[in-house]
This record gives structure tokens, sequence and C-alpha cells, in this order.
């Protein structure tokens, strides 16, 4: 078979849905008959795209990547022909932009004013109430249940794994990918003000039995500014696989991979078309290869995790 457009598209509805069987009602196909696409697809790149869960599928490393690409094609394919925007997308005010993955936040605006420079966007909380978004970019897992509705669409810009971050000096920093239960004993810190969702993915990890953490403490704090408690040796943390290196801690993989975060990409349907959406979710899936890019332990964990077939 050749790779045509339409699979792309495929991938894309699986990947958002999380599911073969919800892509398939999405697209108007039987699920047998996505199946069988979806395996013709893998047969033709040659590797998975997706992991098979109890609860639907999740990109492996290789699919995320094959997924990013196929976003910026389809992105790039919708735009021709296309000099300007249409009449329902010329924008006469500012976007707001409920950030809520700060990390990614910075990247995406700068690419989305390369390819649309008239774009304003004005920064809104994502739980303000006074001030609704137009957009949101948001940090979950991707068994949160979060779903597009009638004034809402949602997709997913990019999903990876859950790496932990220990002290330099750990006792199990020469691991190249410690265990959840030999980590229950620490004191976990969960930085509230970075977006992510990390309470409930402790929680999530503690209801699989994996272990049952002694203490977790959620601080007001960024990211970075937890990073650095856990480089002083106070805590252990929970990151993002392309989380970059900080000084004086070890970011490692978990093993097993039990735990996955999903970046999404909100917007309302009454004041952002599709045009404009798809130029959002390029400019997003770019802005997460760059941070994945700059993530060695990244790199590691997938080299030594994803091991294309033999031919």
């Amino acid at each position: 078979m050749d790779l045509e457009l339409r699979h792309l598209r495929v991938l894309c509805a699986i990947a958002d849905s999380g599911s073969v069987g919800r892509a398939a009602a999405a697209i108007g196909a039987s699920q047998p008959a996505t199946s069988t696409q979806l395996r013709r697809i893998e047969r033709y790149l040659g590797a998975a795209v997706f992991d098979r869960t109890a609860a639907g599928v999740v990109p492996t490393t290789f699919g995320a990547e094959v997924l990013a690409a196929a976003r910026e094609v389809l992105a790039r394919v919708d735009r021709l022909g296309q000099a300007a925007a249409p009449d329902g997308e010329r924008l006469h005010r500012e976007l707001r932009l409920a950030a809520g993955c700060p990390a990614l936040t910075p990247g995406t605006l700068a690419r989305a004013r390369q390819l649309r420079p008239e774009l304003r966007f004005a920064l809104t909380p994502p739980d303000d109430p006074e001030r609704p978004f137009d957009l949101a970019l948001l940090l979950d897992h991707p068994g949160s249940g979060l779903r597009a509705t009638p004034a809402l669409a949602a997709r997913a810009v990019a999903t990876e794994p859950v790496f932990v971050a220990l002290p330099a000096a750990h006792p199990l920093r020469h691991h190249a990918e410690p265990a959840l239960a030999d980590l229950a004993d620490e004191r976990w810190l969960l930085p509230a003000a970075d977006g992510g969702p990390w309470a409930g993915l402790l929680r999530t990890a503690g209801e699989a039995g994996a272990f049952a953490p002694a203490e977790v403490r959620e601080l007001p704090y960024g990211r970075r500014e937890v990073l650095d408690l856990v480089a002083a040796g106070l805590g252990a943390a929970l990151v993002p696989g392309s989380t970059a290196p900080v000084p004086g801690v070890a970011v490692k993989p978990l093993l097993g991979t039990p735990l996955w975060l999903r970046y999404v990409l909100l917007w309302r349907r009454a004041t952002v078309g599709p045009q404009l959406a798809d130029t959002l979710l390029g400019a997003a899936a770019a802005a997460h290869r760059e941070l994945a890019a700059e993530a060695p332990h990244l790199h590691s964990w997938a080299t030594r995790t994803f091991r294309p077939p033999r031919t």
C-alpha cells in the first residue's frame, strides 16, 4: 500500500480518542475495518504506532514521532491554496489562551505567530470563570476522560512517558529504570503551578497497586522550583519525559513505563475555526519536538525501549 493522507487522519483519530473503537465511530467506519487499516499502516511503517492496553491505546515512542509529523503534514495540506484566512477566521481581537503547561506555551505561541503573524494572544488562568478561554493548552493523562463537547473541540498534541526526578546522589541513581515500588518511602513534591495532573497520577499508580506513597506535598511552585528542591535532597518529583536536564537532578524512566502524560489543545468551536486550529496544533507539535530533542534521558529511554523489527 501507499501511505495516503486518509491514513494519517486515521492515526490522528485513534490518538485523539485513545481507542480504535471510538476512532472508528468518529470517522464513520467499523471497528474491524479501522483495526485492519491500522495493522496495514503499521506494517508499511515497519513498527508499532500504538501500544494496546486494557484501557485503550497509547502511542509508542516511534508512534509519537509519526503522529507529530502527521499532524504537521495535515496542517500544511489544509493550508494549501489558501492565501488568507477565511472571513470566519479573520481575527480582530486577542485570543484568550488558558496556559496549563508552561513548558510548551512559549514555543507554541512563537511558531503560531510565524505561521499567522496577525495572531494576538492574551494569557488567562485555566480555571478563571470571569475570563473564559478561546483555546487552552493543557496537560492531562490518557485515562483522564477529557473529551470534546458540542462547544469545545479537543485534540491531543503529543503523548509521552512520565519520569521520576531524584537527587543526583540518590541511592538509585545508577538504576537505569527504578521501580515505583522502590520509591514509596520518598517525599513526593508536586508543583501546583506547573499545570500537570501529578496528584491524579500518584493516585492512579496507587490504585493500580504499583506503590503507596508515604508522603505527598503539593507546593505552590512551578516545575523548575520543585526540581531545585529535588536537587537539594528534599524529595522526589514526577516530571514529563521531555523535561530538560537540571544540575543536581537525575531524571530517570520508571520501570515498565506505568505513567503517561498527554498534551491537549482545546478550543471553542464558535471562535476558532478548523484552519486556525490546525495551525495551532502544528505549532504545538513542533514545540513539543523541540522540548523532546533537548532531553537526553528521553532519547536514551527511547533507544532502549524502541526496537524496530528485523527485516
